[in-house]
């Protein structure tokens, strides 16, 4: 049986309340269960930002940039197939122009015919003219071999990069990566595009320094490309500690004034959004799933080129082609969500009265490898237990692409790090964060790394539980219940990964409901 929710108001962190006295007491509540208590936590300006010398090897890296730059060498970007990996990609090329660099490219890996990062394949393309400079966004600290190998074909490597490192590191020039052994960065939770802006901001102090700017050269404003750090930071679904909501914060001003990236304002309208109203919320499910379903089914190069585009119409065509890819991947997800309930549900039926296991595995040759996520993390919401979906890596291949989902307080990536270090070479490869990870395994590893699986989560939780609650902000009395809150508490934004939106209880009496748009539900309440 799958264990239904309780819900249980939060908890107020401990501290003094030096929140200012005109805020609502229920913004005051909400503000102290997510640790905020006086007013500098709700001062988002960028002078607010964590200072970027402590981010380990940002000024090697940073030298190296501008050694390129200034000797006219040819630099290239290796992002990822994620909004994350193509926001940064399209941040680093775009404020790389606007300091100078004359000779600067990029590449991102088909996920279905390189797989994940600075692979060895994806290298070898490069061979007849390897880059003076190879820079990764959003990746590489796991690339031992990519690494390796574009440093024997003659370039210098920089990884960006924010997942948490293996027991080997690159033998790149230079690791940038707020999550490096030993980094003393006080924000482990920079995505992907975040750690790529501070290596951008250090890059143009160190030219500064050199005299590189000038009259015929001017010194470029960074951050008019905040609302791609604000949109890849957001659809990477990493914690807003302080130092992202003053990124995504800063981001989201500049697209509510209309000053973003043609590209990202066309995918805002294609999701029926309004630029002027833009929320983190807009980003994550109207923009970062457009955007993502490109690298998703087809190739990301589309979706950088979208978001590169100084052309406003070249940008809607491209956004629609995004638009058009998103639909098929909402086809296909549907499909398999379908498919995977359904073996849920022969689970269950086959336990009777008993418990679903600790964790779920769920493989179907059909299943494409690109969506499993999405999957796991639709099933793992409904039955409230780490999920990995898997699917083939090709058409007729015996080597399967997990994509893993956790719940609170289970970190994903520790369990599969447990299983790497007790059945060695069970997984050709995993990674990722606390929430969600990836691995690679063959088809005849998927049973004993499902009892692997079980056994790596109890040894993780060493007789914790993982229960199933809907955190809540308590209740609201009828005369709250109104836009003068719902105003104050959306100024108070942006809310997102652990610094989740406002949620409110209460027992009301439904006088009238209907489903509209075949899946919302509309109800007319009376409070009690």
């Amino acid at each position: 049986m799958i264990e239904r929710a309780r819900i249980r108001r939060r908890d107020v962190a401990p501290g003094a309340d030096e929140l200012p006295d005109d805020l609502h007491p229920a913004s005051r509540r909400v503000l102290q269960a997510r640790g905020v208590h006086d007013a500098s936590g709700l001062t988002l300006n960028l002078r607010e930002l964590h200072a970027p010398d402590s981010l380990s090897d940002i000024g090697h890296a940073a030298t190296l940039l501008a050694d390129a730059i200034t000797g006219d060498q040819s630099i290239l970007i290796v992002g990822d197939f994620d909004a994350d990996g193509a926001t940064g990609t399209a941040l680093a090329v775009l404020s790389l122009g606007a300091m100078g660099c004359k000779r600067v490219g990029f590449r991102v890996p088909n996920r279905f015919e390189f797989g994940y990062g600075l692979t060895v394949p994806l290298v070898e393309t490069l061979a007849q003219e390897p880059p003076d400079l190879l820079v990764t966004v959003d990746s590489g600290i796991a690339c031992i071999a990519g690494v390796r190998r574009a440093r024997d074909l003659g370039s210098r490597v920089i990884v960006t990069d924010h997942h948490l490192p293996g027991d080997e590191v690159p033998a790149a020039h230079a690791v940038v990566n707020p999550n490096s052994p030993g980094d003393g960065f006080p924000s482990k939770a920079l995505a992907g595009v975040g750690v790529m802006f501070y290596l951008l901001g250090t890059l143009r102090r160190v030219l500064r320094e050199r005299g590189w700017f000038g009259r015929s050269r001017p010194e470029p404003n960074l951050a008019q490309f905040l609302d791609l750090v604000a949109l890849g930071t957001v659809a990477d679904l990493v914690p807003l500690d302080r130092n992202n909501r003053i990124l995504v914060r800063q981001g989201l001003e500049r697209i509510r004034r209309g000053s973003c990236r043609p590209g990202l304002m066309a995918l805002l309208r294609l999701g029926g959004r309004d630029y002027r109203f833009a929320s983190a919320a807009d980003l994550g499910f109207a923009v970062g799933p457009r955007l993502n379903a490109a690298g998703r089914l087809e190739d990301m190069g589309a979706g950088i080129r979208c978001l590169l585009s100084e052309d406003a119409d070249e940008a809607m065509e491209l956004a629609t082609q995004l638009d058009t890819l998103n639909r098929q991947r909402q086809g296909l997800q549907q499909q398999m969500q379908v498919e995977a309930m359904s073996q849920v549900k022969a689970q269950l039926d086959k336990l009777g009265s008993a418990e679903l296991p600790p964790a779920l595995c769920l493989f179907d040759a059909s299943w494409h490898q690109g969506i499993v996520g999405l999957v796991a993390s639709r099933v793992k919401d409904a039955v409230h237990r780490p999920v990995v979906a898997f699917a083939p890596e090709a058409e007729g291949s015996s080597l399967l692409k997990g994509s893993a989902r956790s719940v609170r307080g289970l970190h994903i990536r520790d369990v599969l790090a447990w299983i790497d270090a007790h059945q060695p070479g069970l997984m050709h490869a995993f990674g990722g964060h606390a929430m969600a990870a990836g691995l690679t395994l063959h088809e005849d590893g998927l049973k004993p790394f499902r009892t692997a699986l079980i056994g790596g989560i109890s040894a993780i939780l060493d007789g914790a539980t993982l229960s199933n609650e809907v955190l809540t902000d308590g209740e609201l009395a009828g005369a709250e219940l109104g836009l003068a809150l719902a105003a104050e508490l959306e100024s108070l934004g942006p809310w997102g990964q652990r610094f989740p939106e406002p949620l409110f209880e209460g027992r009301f009496e439904v006088i009238d409901q209907r489903v509209v748009g075949g899946s919302h539900l509309k109800m007319v309440c009376l409070l009690y």
